[in-house]
């Protein structure tokens, strides 16, 4: 079995977005983006992936440039396309076109020695949903702090 090591998670992703369905995809980078990531140096922050051509590309993730890198580097912020199978692609072309849908990076974890992206299908978040889900976290953590009270 493979063993699946995390690099970094997307925290803002559940709280902006209604994450419909995710898939994983492998992602082209060049060797030194690979030792980057090896050391953690990725940024989710305003990423989103997009389709151009039939082929998926992921924008805005800023993966560091590596330290020991020198003239190896590329562009840290630069469009990098996404492995998916064409069905696939075309599933996500049909749900994208509804109302409201866009592509979101969640995680991005190593399987085995290959670098894999995990994206979501997901819809925008009103803000009265996101002051729901800060109320339902409330109560959850306040339910917490009593029962573990009540066990002392």
């Amino acid at each position: 079995m493979e063993s699946i090591k995390i690099i970094a998670t997307n925290k803002k992703a559940r709280y902006e977005y209604f994450l419909e369905e995710t898939y994983e995809c492998g992602i082209a980078l060049v060797g030194t983006e690979v030792k980057s990531l090896r050391a953690g140096n990725v940024n989710f922050r305003d990423s989103y992936a997009l389709i151009k051509s039939g082929e998926v590309y992921i924008s805005q993730l800023h993966i560091s440039p590596y330290e020991k890198g020198n003239i190896n580097n590329v562009d840290s912020d630069r469009d990098r396309k996404l492995l998916l199978h064409k069905s696939e692609i075309r599933k996500l072309i049909g749900k994208i076109q509804q109302k409201g849908f866009s592509l979101i990076p969640t995680k991005i974890y190593f399987r085995g020695n290959k670098v894999k992206l995990e994206i979501a299908l997901a819809k925008g978040k009103k803000l009265y949903d996101k002051r729901q889900d800060i109320a339902k976290k409330d109560a959850r953590r306040q339910m917490d702090i009593k029962v573990k009270d009540f066990k002392h």
